[in-house]
């Protein structure tokens, strides 16, 4: 696919984000574009590899290998190469319903397992995918599809966030009439309140797909917690032929240390949330961290997004506490190809720190064993001590403090940013679901049908805490499981 030369012509380009010290001034998106020319280029350099891992979208080592969605990856690289813009969105959207999210905010496991990066930088995947679908919209490729034949059939969709939005285009796709339901505000879920702005615009690019998919027959129903007096379970039954879950693994893992209770310690959700609402004009108050000496405690892209929003509020320092050791800047011997591969990077929001206070803010092998407060109740300083990871009697890593090694770090707020234990279990028992022994709704990946008729889990709420490209693939799948449930076969892919 490409130019059958071009991985020996062209070498891997991206294009340059936002200087760091000019972006934290402000909440727009910090990516940058590279012009038509030096894209198609970059298309140039796909491989007729002949083993395109890039949209496997497998699992190795418990790790995404290749496009989970199975985006046509070749397929659109050949095609723009040739200049054929609306046939590579026209290939893009079979698979992805929402390219222009994924583009921006998906960690790209198809560059992982590009057979090309075995000896030399990957295909330019990501940028490419997201150019694509930029262009659909700029030349008013895309516009409302809504389907030529309605089935009669009802189906709600219980949260908004990436699973039950997939579900719900698909759904609407086969001619069902999909009433969607989030609890918050807005729709969109994590990639609305989870993600901050300068990741992905919540006015330019999250609500714009949001209003076509209402043009196109989906009815959005927020402020509505399922489950609650408001909605009880007993009518979403009643009023609808099938009912796809989709409400994410949002009960967050706490630490429940000395001084927890001290004003000052969040979950890092409960941050990026008010401050996404605030910009918005919700009327709510923002979590502000201008002036203050900040401590977050975790890592991942949650994390990193702590950091980046405290920047822009002008906290006064930031630290970043990781339990983990750094990961290797290359790959290890156990991490092989097509496997994700395991190294350290400098996201957006440590390279911003670096810029502006002169160092990455992670501490490795650190953990907090204690929060100190001052006599009116406020956060004043997390006590910190590094680990060392060591294996028990029964074969089970566990991080051994070393004494000797404290330290006390100022701070006025710390955010809790150690990943999420699974879905909030109100509405899952008044619906009485089955669960897993990680609390998640049992429901077999590929089938999605829970112990209920009827009634399917797809996302987070099924699988755990994953990527939001899992969360498109569920949704789909789930969508087909419940079209063949109301139809008795499917055309869904």
């Amino acid at each position: 696919m490409g130019k059958p030369t071009g991985f020996m012509e062209y070498q891997r380009e991206i294009p340059a984000d936002r200087e760091p010290l000019e972006r934290i001034n402000d909440w727009n998106e910090f990516h940058l574009h590279l012009p038509e020319e030096k894209l198609t280029a970059q298309g140039a350099r796909c491989m007729d590899c002949g083993i395109p891992f890039c949209h496997t979208g497998i699992l190795l080592s418990g790790m995404a290998c290749g496009c989970p969605i199975n985006n046509l990856i070749p397929e659109w690289n050949d095609l723009i190469y040739r200049g054929l813009w609306r046939l590579a969105l026209e290939r893009l959207h079979r698979t992805n319903n929402f390219p222009e999210f994924t583009g921006r905010v998906c960690p790209a496991p198809c560059e992982g397992s590009c057979t090309l990066g075995i000896n030399d930088p990957p295909v330019t995947i990501k940028n490419i995918e997201v150019t694509i679908v930029e262009r659909g919209w700029d030349e008013g490729w895309i516009v409302p599809a809504p389907p030529h034949l309605r089935t009669g059939k009802k189906v709600a969709v219980v949260g908004s966030g990436p699973a039950g939005l997939s579900a719900a285009a698909q759904l609407n796709k086969a001619g069902h009439l999909v009433t969607v339901y989030e609890r918050a505000d807005l729709p969109g879920g994590l990639l609305m309140y989870g993600i901050p702005n300068m990741k992905l615009d919540k006015q330019a690019v999250l609500l714009r797909r949001i209003r076509l998919l209402e043009a196109e027959g989906i009815t959005f129903i927020c402020n509505a917690e399922v489950g609650q007096s408001g909605y009880p379970v007993a009518k979403l039954r009643e009023e609808f032929d099938a009912v796809v879950l989709a409400t994410g693994a949002t009960l967050p893992r706490d630490l429940p240390i000395q001084g927890r209770t001290l004003k000052g310690v969040h979950y890092a959700m409960e941050f990026l949330a008010a401050n996404t609402k605030s910009l918005l004009g919700g009327g709510e108050r923002c979590i502000s961290a201008k002036e203050k000496d900040v401590v977050i405690i975790g890592g991942g892209d949650t994390g990193t997004d702590c950091v980046g929003t405290s920047l822009r509020h002008g906290c006064a320092s930031v630290v970043q506490l990781e339990i983990m050791p750094q990961s290797p800047a290359q790959r290890a011997e156990e991490n092989p190809w097509p496997e994700w591969p395991k190294v350290h990077k400098l996201d957006y929001g440590q390279e911003e720190a670096e810029a502006l206070y002169g160092a990455d803010p992670r501490v490795y092998l650190t953990t907090a064993t204690k929060f100190e407060g001052d006599p009116h109740g406020n956060l004043a300083a997390v006590h910190t001590v590094q680990v060392a990871w060591e294996k028990n009697e029964k074969g089970q890593f566990f991080p051994r403090q070393l004494p000797g090694t404290e330290k006390v770090l100022p701070a006025q707020l710390v955010l809790l940013a150690m990943g999420f234990l699974g879905p909030e279990q109100q509405l899952l028992e008044a619906l009485e679901v089955e669960r897993d022994s990680r609390s998640n709704v049992k429901a077999e990946y590929g089938k999605y049908t829970t112990t209920i008729p009827g009634v399917f889990a797809a996302g987070d709420c099924r699988r755990g805490q994953s990527l939001v490209v899992w969360a498109f693939n569920e949704g789909r799948g789930a969508a087909r499981e419940c079209d063949r449930f109301l139809m008795g076969s499917t055309e869904l892919p």
